[in-house]
């Protein structure tokens, strides 16, 4: 019994500080490494989704996104922020007057496990108080180092096509960053270019005049913003109203 005691206190010996805080090291990251693949297992990201109400002639408005109060009591212009919902291939899309009663749209969308969506009402023109909802994938990482990405939504019908350009400090039009035209109802993709001072103009396609032109935008590189375009319903020849929002959640 002496004999099998000195052994086992001679093999504890010959662990060393060291080698005891490998060997707790080791045990530690298979343990974290347990517990990580029980909670993937069967884990789905949930979606991330807002609101973007471009409508002319809709009241106030609800939006129930699979039985989620997503947005409350909005009207055109309001861009809200995201809300998480799980991700499903078949969302149920409900838009409702504020004051209640029937549904003025449904509609079903697919909302991606671990990207970002707008949930986008606007006019259909097809026939009076006619609404459509339309499911956007939004850009859910920074710009490439060093560059701004924007996306233009244009929902101005009275202006029409129009042409944005992106003015460096200093500089006119002619040495713009950026000149995207963008048709009415056009949902195009994000562009992209080097980040500095700039002023956003906008003009009818083809035009000089501008319709809208922004303060100085600072832009120091990763940002990601969403751009609605819609009429000012001032005059018969309105400007444009313009409402920006970062896609950026988190």
């Amino acid at each position: 019994m002496k004999t099998i005691w000195n052994r086992c206190i001679g093999e504890f010996r010959q662990l060393t500080l060291p080698r005891l805080a490998m060997a707790a090291a080791a045990s530690l990251a298979l343990a974290l490494g347990l517990s990580a693949c029980q909670n993937v297992a069967g884990f789905t990201q949930p979606s991330l989704v807002r609101v973007i109400d471009a409508s002319y002639i809709a009241p106030a408005v609800n939006v129930v996104v699979e039985g989620t109060l997503l947005a409350a009591n909005i009207g055109q212009g309001t861009i809200t922020p995201y809300g998480t919902l799980p991700a499903t291939g078949d969302a149920l899309i409900k838009v409702t007057a504020a004051t209640g009663g029937a549904t003025l749209v449904s509609s079903n969308g697919t909302l991606l496990a671990g990207h970002q969506h707008s949930v986008f009402l606007t006019d259909n023109g097809a026939a009076p108080k006619s609404y459509m909802v339309t499911v956007l994938e939004d850009q859910d990482v920074q710009a490439a180092g060093g560059h701004s990405a924007f996306r233009f939504l244009n929902q101005a019908p009275k202006v029409g096509s129009v042409d944005v350009y992106m003015v460096p400090s200093g500089t006119t039009l002619a040495n713009s960053v950026l000149q995207a035209t963008i048709p009415v109802g056009g949902t195009f993709g994000y562009f992209s270019f080097a980040s500095q001072t700039v002023t956003m103009v906008i003009v009818p396609t083809g035009a000089i005049t501008p319709k809208y032109t922004s303060a100085g935008l600072s832009l120091v590189g990763g940002e990601v913003f969403t751009v609605l375009i819609v009429d000012s319903q001032l005059t018969s020849n309105p400007p444009v109203q313009v409402y920006t929002a970062s896609d950026l959640a988190h």
